[in-house]
């Protein structure tokens, strides 16, 4: 069975300023989704599964529409700011969505089989598809799961401070632990970070997660137990996010699951801020004309 990729393509871009989901920066105006869809296909993935906000369904569709349908099977699940959770009979208000884990969550009635899960927004590189793909077809079990973990160097934005999960692995090459870092930025001493007023300093080979995650079905259940505790904790907390390390540290303490990280040297692009799209068109520009994908992506 073909393992599914599944897009994380909700979220507001606020710092961007705009739908970056759907900013065409390739060289005939593809979006960073395109080249992921296109790394998959060739990884032998076997279905895209898309999570949007209702509202911007129609320009996802036009956007879309057409491309890559006769290439692998598409389907779209939906997340508001809101969206019902079976076992909560009412959730309580809400400034923001509920995070990357809730994301995942609505997914769960489009997907049976192992999945990836990536950010809509992210250059991932074609390497890192090809070892994800090889984890899902071949290692994933139930109680094994994996993330690809990228150098903090190579994931750095030069127009402004970026958040990472940076990972702790075992001499075995198992996930121990994600912490978040704030405010991560290079400056003349190095790369640091800022925690809310807690200031340190990290490594540029550090590993970190770019929210390109391996699963097994079954995290749909066990993510959806967490999820009650979690909205049950922070009922009272309009901002709190429910995010996809919260579950799998849980998951790594309790010693339900182990975790590969697939290391990878890809360099990863993305456009957290306007001033980063330049840099991202040039890079895609570059990889077209080094015959790494067709200048035309879906000719």
């Amino acid at each position: 069975m073909k393992p599914t990729l599944l897009i994380l393509a909700a979220g507001m871009g606020s710092r961007y300023g705009g739908l970056k989901q759907l900013d065409g920066l390739g060289p005939n105006e593809e979006v960073i989704i395109e080249y992921s869809i296109y790394d998959a296909i060739r990884a032998g993935f076997g279905k895209v599964v898309f999570v949007i906000r209702e509202d911007i369904e129609d320009a996802f569709r036009e956007k879309f529409g057409g491309k890559f349908e006769d290439k692998i099977e598409v389907a779209y699940a939906f997340q508001a700011i809101n969206t019902p959770v079976e076992g909560l009979d009412e959730l309580p208000e809400r400034e923001k969505p509920w995070g990357t884990a809730h994301a995942v969550l609505v997914a769960h009635d489009k997907i049976n089989e192992p999945f990836a899960v990536i950010n809509a927004d992210d250059y991932y590189g074609i390497s890192s598809f090809e070892s994800m793909a090889k984890f899902l077809k071949e290692d994933c079990t139930e109680d094994h799961y994996a993330m690809v973990g990228y150098q903090l160097d190579k994931t750095l934005s030069d127009a402004g401070h970026v958040n990472r999960g940076v990972c702790d692995v075992s001499a075995e090459g198992l996930l121990t632990d994600v912490v978040e870092r704030h405010k991560i930025q290079r400056t003349p001493d190095g790369i640091v970070f800022d925690d809310e007023g807690k200031p340190g300093s990290l490594s540029p080979d550090a590993l970190v997660s770019m929210n390109f995650w391996g699963f097994h079905p079954n995290i749909f259940e066990i993510t959806r137990q967490h999820f009650l505790q979690f909205v049950e904790e922070n009922k009272d907390n309009p901002r709190a996010e429910f995010y996809i390390p919260l579950v799998v540290n849980d998951l790594i303490k309790k010693g339900a699951i182990k975790l590969s990280v697939l290391p990878n040297a890809e360099r990863w692009y993305g456009v957290t801020y306007q001033e980063d799209k330049e840099m991202v068109q040039k890079a895609f520009a570059q990889l077209a004309a080094e015959g790494r994908y067709p200048s035309l992506l879906w000719d």
